[in-house]
């Protein structure tokens, strides 16, 4: 049969990116606590295309999976993105996975239990034959407004933030790492299960512990900048504004090492 994807491109330019997203897939990661968890990752997957061919094969893409192991980690990725420059004759390969990753956390009074979820990523891009490798974990903070605190009478403006982390690094890092350096920058960390108890000790905390959007992605900045394996960092911090129709936003990225 004709393989119509070899064919000449009526417009001869090169393409960057050309392959497969929207799958969905079991996944098993490490996790520090228990050795591994299984969870479902949405995956993209693609490769370059050069100018002259018409078109990539997608069903490769999908074979490659088949023959992955379904373990994440950085051999197992790296075999995954070697496979597919293989199987698609590419210079370059770039595979995406998000996942949701769960750990439970106690209330910090009550001691009740409760499953938290945070959305991780890892990301792959393999080019003639050097691997970059990119961890990130996306966590939900509280935070409270310093200003408006110091001008009102009663109270001050409070809400969710996130602290999306993105990092490259040496060796092993734990999500666990990145969700934690996440969970400490805010006014208070969040929890899935609050008592009485609990929710009278987050507010007074967070009240306590007032921060502006610059200062999250500082005191992350920080925790990554003393992490000793992590060589590169991009921090973003979104604050969702509770007195406001739209959101405050801080980013810092470090120089690659």
């Amino acid at each position: 049969m004709e393989d119509v994807q070899k064919r000449q491109a009526d417009i001869a330019m090169r393409i960057d990116r050309v392959g497969v997203k929207g799958l969905r897939l079991p996944l098993v990661v490490r996790d520090r606590e228990s050795g591994i968890q299984h969870t479902v990752a949405d995956m993209s997957l693609s490769v370059d295309l050069p100018a002259e061919f018409k078109g990539t094969h997608m069903s490769r893409f999908l074979e490659a999976l088949e023959h992955w192991s379904g373990e994440l980690d950085y051999t197992s990725f790296r075999t995954l993105l070697d496979d597919i420059v293989v199987r698609l004759h590419a210079r370059s390969a770039h595979v995406r996975f998000v996942f949701p990753y769960f750990l439970r956390r106690r209330s910090p009074k009550s001691g009740a239990s409760g499953m938290m979820d945070y959305t991780c990523r890892v990301d792959g891009y393999l080019k003639d034959g050097k691997l970059t490798f990119t961890l990130g974990a996306d966590v939900p903070v509280m935070t409270v407004c310093p200003c408006s605190k110091a001008i009102s009478k009663e109270g001050a403006h409070s809400q969710r933030a996130e602290v999306r982390i993105r990092t490259r690094f040496e060796g092993f890092v734990w999500l666990e790492d990145l969700i934690e350096i996440g969970e400490s920058s805010g006014s208070c960390q969040v929890y899935s299960l609050l008592k009485r108890e609990d929710e009278k000790h987050v507010t007074e905390t967070s009240f306590a512990n007032p921060t502006f959007v610059e200062d999250v992605v500082r005191a992350a900045a920080k925790g990554l900048d003393e992490h000793p394996r992590i060589n590169w960092y991009k921090v973003e911090v979104e604050s969702f504004e509770s007195i406001h129709n739209h959101s405050a936003f801080a980013v810092i990225e470090s120089l690659e090492s």
